[in-house]
């Protein structure tokens, strides 16, 4: 799937916003993803899920054990990665703050997991999933995701494959420009800033 194919997917399920956004990061941006929108049509889910697929390398693909994804943002592409790969697809909660697996999903000692989210922006939440996986005895072999916002900065630990890089400009709060300022913040991310 080329970059063109992929922007028009968000633009045809309305999923590309444009206003002023609050990030999960807590930086400011005039430019918001929602994948949850382009994800609600199960076609589309699975033609973005099987496009990543095949954008991880053969190598990594042949190792993967279970695909898991954090929630909220990494639930639905998470489990339409697992169908592409037909692999099982599990997630992680934060009930108390922390990452952990609830519902009696489990991982094997040594099992190898293909982590997959929806948006990477700092890669925060990523690098908490992977050490979640860690501490129940797995090893994250690579992440991906549908949308890589980070520039090409977020260091997730282990290799990485977003189907698509978009570079919106983010501010901090004291480098906003007057005209994103003067447009009230909305705040559409599942995380707490």
């Amino acid at each position: 799937m080329t970059e063109d194919e992929v922007l028009h997917e968000f633009r045809a399920s309305g999923a590309l916003l444009e206003g002023h956004f609050k990030l999960s990061s807590g930086r400011h941006s005039g430019y918001y993803m929602q994948c949850a929108r382009v994800l609600m049509d199960p076609e589309r889910a699975a033609r973005l899920a099987f496009a990543i697929a095949q954008a991880i390398p053969r190598e990594i693909r042949s190792e993967i054990d279970k695909v898991v994804s954090p929630a909220m943002g990494g639930l639905i592409i998470g489990h339409e990665m697992g169908r592409a790969l037909g692999k099982e697809a599990m997630f992680l909660e934060r009930p108390t703050g922390t990452f952990e697996f609830r519902r009696g999903f489990r991982l094997e000692p040594g099992e190898k997991v293909l982590m997959v989210e929806d948006v990477v922006t700092t890669g925060l939440s990523s690098r908490e999933a992977i050490e979640a996986v860690a501490r129940e005895g797995g090893e994250v072999l690579a992440e991906v995701a549908i949308v890589d916002r980070s520039g090409g900065t977020a260091d997730l630990g282990v290799p990485f494959f977003p189907l698509i890089a978009l570079n919106f400009p983010t501010y901090s709060e004291d480098e906003m420009p007057p005209e994103l300022a003067a447009i009230e913040v909305t705040k559409p991310g599942s995380r707490k800033a």
